[in-house]
């Protein structure tokens, strides 16, 4: 399957919407992404270029003789697309952000055809006039209609029968960069403060008059525009002594800039090309920590305008009023409420996130999930990662119960989901998983459904370019400080010079300090875990670290447990096996919700979110998330081991992942994964704080008071567990409902034989 994006954006223009969804869609199949044509001197031959910025994701830019008809255009480019095409895999998907290109696609045959409407185009300066009727015909032909905010959804709802409205999201680590002091760039260090920044394409949708206008009325403020100008001349840009252009740059270097701003600006005119626009940067000066100034932009007031960071502002002097307001906030604290609040609003927005809903809707045309077969099951089981694929499995094959189970994702697995990439590696979508377990039972019960391969997973930490073991062994100490430990008793002498006495133990850095001292602390823990958590370890439950052993001897294996490996075909291909039984029926990409308004059931298994299953009745539990940034490099190995950590804060992500070393393939390139956790997202790493622990135990009082549903899992029980952790407790689970449902219909025979008597 190939994904051919027609965009009227250039890649390497703004990386925005399109870039970041081809780039995570490439995670799943090849993207080529097709570019508005450039023109050559006229007599030249059609050609193109090509170029590859992600993995995956290939550039393709036709170059046009000048000087022909419309016909002559779109036929040239119709058998350029043909000949790029001819080798590609089948089936294609079509995905569009101009209907103007179906002028020359019309014709390819597609499993999927997606409008992915971003802005109301029709609505921009120099629109073509065929356009309205080209976008009809794209609303026939498509699947799916996506939509880049919520008011395009409204004006675009009524015409298609599948609208959904997915609008604009962030990579919050990204820009949270900017929250971190650093130098700032060249072209602004000599811009005196306060700033107040704009970063984007700087066009019709401006409102020129009001920058002049704050510009005028706070002469010692500096206004910085950073983004090309296109559509409009620069000599009508307002020029004044303190607003400074400073061009196009490129995505990497927007959190720098933006770090060295004091307020964001959103200063759109309110015309016809701004009606519809949701715009992306808004999301992304939260995450940066800035607070933010905006005219009344309809999405903007629609998804932001209650929170204390974002202030609407009509005329000019409200303008200047509210950015004299935001700059008052932004002297605040950097645990002020106001980015509190902000981040709270963000949690749950990612790309990934995005990316992954709108690969469920597509999963649903190019390979539609399996149909319910009756309208009611015995169990309902929500979740098909591990929890929920142990108990679906007991359920029916030890139980003979009929289960449907359901999933929000488009795959079984979980987070344990893995896929072979277009590189042919097996890799894990969700960061890497090792299996590994002390228990026979678990061992014996997964054995029924994968052959194993045999694997010690062994983790190195990167410090300033040393690669040491990780946990802490003899080797650490020796190659980081140049000693010659030599046995257990040496290493154990030199730790305790190191140690600390702590009293009373409580929280994850007395748990480290108390072992090695302040100084490996600092080393190996703390940075790691403020990424990881967000949080420092002073303020996280002492069971974070505790997870992570010192050891005296050489052992480097991150796992001591007795049984180490990986599933020989992979994880997904044990869910698959697990799952397949006449009696388990699976619907993917399906909400709760959704089956529950087609499906009846006697009883429930419930392993999402427990704070959700009570409609957050007390309020979120916290969680921190991941963000996974997948690449296959033209190299065959990158590192020594399968997972080298990066303690530093000054890099952002925590750990990298190879993953040939876990699957003992053989292949000329490798493929790998950066980690950045994130507070947004999908949930998983339940945060270990006394107050969370209280807020969950409220919800486990409504789980003891609900009989008719069993919470398996993670997430319903709010706890961090190893795979193995989970199938025991799935194993667990089963046995003592197995048990409770045999003493029920006991008790229901006898009542039964004592009525008869």
């Amino acid at each position: 399957m190939t994904l051919v994006c027609f965009s009227h954006l250039r890649w390497d223009f703004v990386f925005q919407r399109p870039q970041h969804l081809m780039a995570l869609m490439a995670h799943e199949f090849p993207v080529i992404f097709w570019e508005e044509p450039v023109w050559d001197p006229a007599g030249t031959e059609p050609a193109v270029d090509s170029h590859s910025p992600f993995a995956n994701v290939t550039v393709v830019t036709p170059r046009l003789p000048e000087g022909l008809s419309a016909e002559a255009e779109a036929a040239a480019l119709r058998g350029l697309l043909d000949t790029w095409l001819a080798g590609s895999a089948r089936p294609l998907i079509r995905w569009y952000y101009t209907p103007m290109m179906l002028s020359f696609s019309r014709h390819l045959a597609a499993a999927c055809t997606i409008y992915d409407c971003m802005d109301e185009l029709a609505n921009f300066r120099f629109a073509p006039p065929e356009l309205g009727a080209l976008e009809a015909e794209l609303l026939a032909a498509a699947d799916l209609v996506f939509t880049g905010g919520h008011s395009l959804y409204d004006a675009k709802r009524t015409m298609h029968h599948a609208v959904h409205a997915f609008p604009s999201s962030v990579d919050a680590p990204h820009f949270a960069q900017a929250r971190k002091a650093g130098a700032d760039p060249a072209d602004q260090a000599g811009l005196p403060r306060p700033r107040l920044g704009f970063y984007g394409v700087i066009d019709e949708r401006m409102d020129l008059d009001l920058l002049a206008a704050v510009a005028d009325s706070r002469p010692e403020w500096s206004l910085v525009m950073v983004g090309p100008v296109v559509k409009i001349d620069p000599a009508d840009l307002p020029r004044r002594a303190n607003i400074a252009y400073l061009g196009g740059k490129t995505y990497e270097q927007l959190p720098l800039y933006a770090g060295g701003w004091d307020v964001a600006l959103m200063p759109f005119a309110i015309n016809p090309s701004t009606q519809f626009i949701s715009p992306t940067k808004t999301p992304e000066y939260l995450a940066a920590g800035l607070p933010i100034v905006s005219t009344a932009i309809t999405d903007v007031v629609r998804n932001y305008g209650t929170l204390n960071a974002v202030s609407i502002a009509a005329t000019s002097e409200a303008f200047v009023a509210a950015c004299e307001h935001a700059l008052a906030q932004a002297r605040e604290p950097d645990s002020a409420a106001w980015r509190r609040q902000a981040d709270a609003a963000l949690s749950g927005q990612s790309w990934q996130a995005v990316a992954d809903a709108m690969r469920t809707l597509i999963a649903q045309i190019v390979r539609p999930a399996r149909v319910a077969r009756t309208g009611h099951y015995d169990y309902l089981v929500v979740g098909a990662g591990f929890a929920g694929t142990v108990m679906a499995e007991r359920l029916a094959r030890d139980g003979g119960k009929r289960v449907l189970v359901i999933d929000r994702r488009d795959h079984v697995g979980g987070n344990a989901f893995d896929h072979h990439d277009a590189a042919g590696i097996l890799v894990h979508r969700y960061g890497p998983h090792i299996f590994h377990t002390n228990s026979r039972e678990i061992v014996d019960y997964l054995s029924r459904f994968t052959d194993w391969r045999p694997y010690e997973h062994r983790v190195l930490a990167d410090i300033d370019g040393l690669l040491v073991p990780m946990p802490i062994n003899r080797t650490t100490l020796n190659s980081l400080y140049g000693l010659k430990l030599e046995d257990d008793a040496d290493t154990a002498a030199f730790l305790a010079t190191r140690a600390e006495p702590v009293d009373p133990i409580t929280t994850s850095a007395d748990v480290v300090i108390s072992k090695v001292g302040s100084e490996l602390y600092e080393t190996f823990f703390r940075g790691y875990t403020r990424k990881q958590w967000g949080l420092d370890p002073s303020e996280l439950d002492k069971s974070v670290t505790a997870r992570v052993p010192t050891r005296t001897d050489a052992d480097d294996r991150y796992f001591t447990d007795t049984f180490q490996a990986m599933p020989a075909d992979g994880y997904t291909a044990m869910f698959t096996a697990m799952l397949d039984h006449p009696l388990i029926d699976i619907e993917l990409g399906t909400s709760f919700e959704e089956a529950c308004a087609r499906v009846s059931y006697d009883r429930l298994v419930f392993t999402g979110p427990i704070d959700e299953y009570f409609g957050y009745r007390y309020g979120k539990l916290p969680y921190r998330s991941l963000e996974f940034r997948h690449e296959t490099l033209e190299q065959e190995w990158l590192q020594p081991v399968a997972v080298v950590n990066y303690p530093s804060e000054d890099v952002p992500y925590t750990r990298v992942t190879e993953y040939k070393h876990l699957t003992g393939q053989s292949a000329a390139r490798t493929s790998i994964t950066h980690e950045f956790p994130s507070a947004t997202g999908d949930p998983y790493y339940p945060i270990p704080r006394p107050e969370n622990e209280a807020l969950y135990k409220r919800y486990a009082a409504l789980v003891r008071a609900t009989t008719d549903v069993l919470f398996v899992g993670r997430l319903a029980t709010y706890r961090y567990y190893n795979m193995d952790q989970i199938v025991g407790q799935a194993l667990a689970s089963y046995r003592r409902h197995a048990a409770q449902l045999s003493l029920a219909s006991e008790l229901a025979a006898d009542t039964r034989a004592i009525a008869a008597e």
